[in-house]
């Protein structure tokens, strides 16, 4: 419903009240009844019927500005009204990985919930080839995911994470400071399956070593409790380990291996409010020019 402030304006753009009524759907009278009243409450004429249309008097045309900038702000709150009362009982369905889930998304949701507080959160774990095909299906709102598994999505980076050795406390390999693919190629080796794009096995690739994969395991935490067994090692994100340092050794790898986490979704426009409002909270957490951070 306009309100008296929208419904003059729109008598002064189209220099008439029938033409005004025209376009809003209003009834003549309905129209010409509004600015009546408006005058009545300003305590003066502001329009004047012509031949020609109408005109503003030497009072409307003081006071024009300041009722179109009255109308302007209140079909912005309406907007606003709007935008929040979709964020009311809403639902964000995120596709993610163990390192976003356990680490970030905790913090980023409370946050989130103390603005929003009936929004409801729904996590789909995944890897870098289920979470792309979530999010092309609209299973999922939104995405994280390896940057370099999906070069053609549209999203955008967050931070770079450096991939680490992981073995047992007391594993020879913890004497060196520093250790190579090369060492981890001859030890039993637990790797961690991230689909199709497999950040480990590609390094492994590049550095023409075949690595002797004793296990394939989904899960991140299943592999540290295998590691502090002794039943092997693996490369894993730094990210993931927080917290582990006390129950397995972890080591730098010589040749830096990294992977480049971002999110994509499949069209920012028809993206639902809520998850839109989610993605700008997360976004503004990571500025551009610091997304190689790790």
């Amino acid at each position: 419903m306009l309100s008296k402030y929208d419904i003059f304006c729109k008598v002064v753009e189209h220099n008439g009240f029938t033409k005004a009524a025209n376009v809003i759907n209003y009834s003549q009278s309905a129209v010409s009844q509004t600015v009546k009243n408006l005058e009545q409450e300003m305590g003066f004429t502001l329009l004047i019927r012509g031949k020609e249309g109408i005109h503003l008097t030497a009072d409307g045309k003081e006071m024009y500005p300041y009722i179109q900038a009255i109308a302007k702000a209140e079909q912005a709150l309406e907007r606003r009204q709007k935008e929040l009362r979709g964020l009311f009982n809403s639902e964000i369905r995120i596709g993610t990985f163990t390192s976003v889930s356990r680490n970030l998304l905790p913090g980023w949701m409370a946050a989130f919930k103390e603005s929003y507080p009936s929004i409801r959160f729904v996590l789909e774990q995944g890897e870098y080839t289920t979470i792309p095909e979530w999010v092309e299906d609209d299973a999922v709102d939104f995405g994280f995911v390896n940057l370099d598994a999906t070069p053609e999505w549209e999203g955008r980076p967050l931070y770079s994470d450096e991939m680490c050795a992981v073995m047992p406390l007391d594993h020879p390999l913890t004497r060196k400071l520093e250790v190579s693919l090369a060492d981890l190629a001859e030890e039993s080796l637990i790797l961690l399956d991230e689909g199709e794009f497999n950040s480990p096995l590609r390094a492994f690739e590049a550095a023409g070593l075949a690595p002797n994969i004793d296990y394939e395991v989904y899960d991140d935490y299943t592999i540290i409790a295998m590691i502090e067994e002794g039943l092997g090692v693996s490369i894993m994100y730094r990210r993931v380990l927080n917290g582990y340092e006390d129950k397995v050794a972890i080591r730098p790898i010589a040749e830096n291996i990294r992977r480049r986490v971002g999110i994509i979704w499949k069209n920012w426009d028809v993206l639902p409010i809520a998850a839109r409002q989610f993605i700008e909270h997360i976004l503004a957490q990571f500025p551009e020019d610091e997304e190689d951070a790790v």
